[in-house]
């Protein structure tokens, strides 16, 4: 019989506050559970004592009925309840997930309890590849062809992908007769189990090559400098990427090759900016040309366009210049240009050219003025 005094406190136990939540619970019986494993500790009989008072702990505290009654009681609350290895075994009051138990297992020895490792002796896809590329704003806008130069795995000529030296060929692993995994019986604190993990011998991949291929080193694969050309289609924008099927790293075992991603950057134009498929444009004009209107030489990324501004136009006016934007990616027709106005007051004018603006000032016609001169006369009376 155990004398409560000596029992550690639950909480401490597992290393976690008395108000941890049931998942930070669980994540400490996991992690503990793990660390103090007889299986990784034979014959360490303190490694035993401890795996069995992390059960009992979590056993009381993932039970809300059971951690109430110990909170308030301490071990006198759930003495002869806490099951576990010390007390009544899995036939005791409940509480313990198998669940839990089976996903250690799992992480511990690749599958014991019915997961499984991945085999490595079947064909594998290979790897994608990632790599920046450069265009200026008018290859994003109309689509363009690219050379790029990567570096990539590719499967060995020599070999033919295998590993093994020309004229020889991969042979079946006596230890594991190919199946890349070996099972052994085991006894733990539960009873005898079958533990199935990866082939020490061939590492998992159900051969063995005895003499490797020299120019691959019995991988199956080298590594390569190839020079690719790629379509990149009107419209894409800056920070999107391209996807290239297959022309990533070459996968083993016949799997397929893995793909190449472009992520584009797309450099900054002196005059345009994007927004979508819109472009932004800001024209400055003169105080006369607002003044008494104007035919405008607007720039597009289609070319110069002509457009008539009406006299008085204010600055920062926006006109819209339909279609004349970027070709939709992978659609039909285009964004649209829109053009910002932008009225320039002249500096270091002549006494004439003041004079004549002074007489000019003296005109009724800013009404925005005047009304404003009104409003404020009449705020301040």
């Amino acid at each position: 019989m155990r004398i409560l005094a000596d029992k550690r406190d639950y909480y401490e136990v597992l290393g976690v506050s008395k108000g941890a939540s049931g998942e930070e619970i669980k994540k400490a019986f996991r992690k503990m559970s793990k660390k103090y494993h007889p299986d990784l500790h034979p014959g360490d009989k303190e490694a035993e004592e401890k795996f069995k008072e992390v059960n009992e702990a979590y056993q009381v505290l993932s039970d809300d009925e059971k951690r109430r009654r110990y909170d308030q009681f301490g071990h006198a609350g759930v003495d002869g309840n806490a099951g576990g290895f010390g007390g009544g075994g899995f036939g005791g009051a409940g509480g313990f997930d198998f669940g839990d138990i089976g996903d250690i297992f799992g992480d511990l020895f690749g599958g014991g309890f019915g997961g499984g490792r991945t085999r490595r002796n079947g064909p594998r896809r290979g790897s994608d590849l990632s790599q920046y590329i450069t265009l200026t704003f008018e290859e994003a806008a109309f689509g363009c062809k690219k050379k790029l130069n990567i570096t990539k795995n590719e499967t060995c000529s020599d070999c033919g992908g295998t590993g093994a030296k020309k004229g020889t060929a991969p042979e079946t692993c006596p230890q594991c007769n190919g199946t890349g995994q070996i099972q052994q019986r085991r006894q733990t604190m539960f009873g005898f189990s079958n533990v199935i993990s990866e082939c020490p011998r061939c590492h998992g991949k159900g051969k063995i090559i005895k003499e490797p291929c020299t120019s691959c080193r019995g991988t199956g694969r080298v590594r390569k400098n190839k020079t690719i050309e790629v379509n990149i289609p009107a419209g894409i924008d800056d920070e999107q990427v391209m996807r290239i099927s297959g022309a990533g790293n070459a996968g083993e075992n016949g799997g397929p090759s893995g793909d190449l991603q472009l992520v584009i950057r797309v450099k900054p134009h002196a005059l345009f900016k994007r927004d979508g498929y819109d472009v932004n444009v800001v024209f400055p004009i003169t105080f006369v040309q607002a003044a008494l209107g104007a035919t405008l030489k607007v720039p597009t990324i289609h070319g110069i366009v002509e457009y008539d501004i009406p006299e008085g136009t204010q600055t920062n006016t926006r006109f819209r210049l339909k279609g004349k934007g970027i070709p939709i990616l992978n659609g039909r027709g285009n964004g649209d240009e829109y053009v910002t106005v932008t009225v320039e007051v002249p500096k270091n004018l002549s006494s004439k050219q003041k004079e004549l603006l002074r007489e000019f000032d003296e005109d009724k016609n800013y009404t925005k003025k005047k009304s404003f001169m009104d409003k404020m006369r009449d705020a301040f009376k």
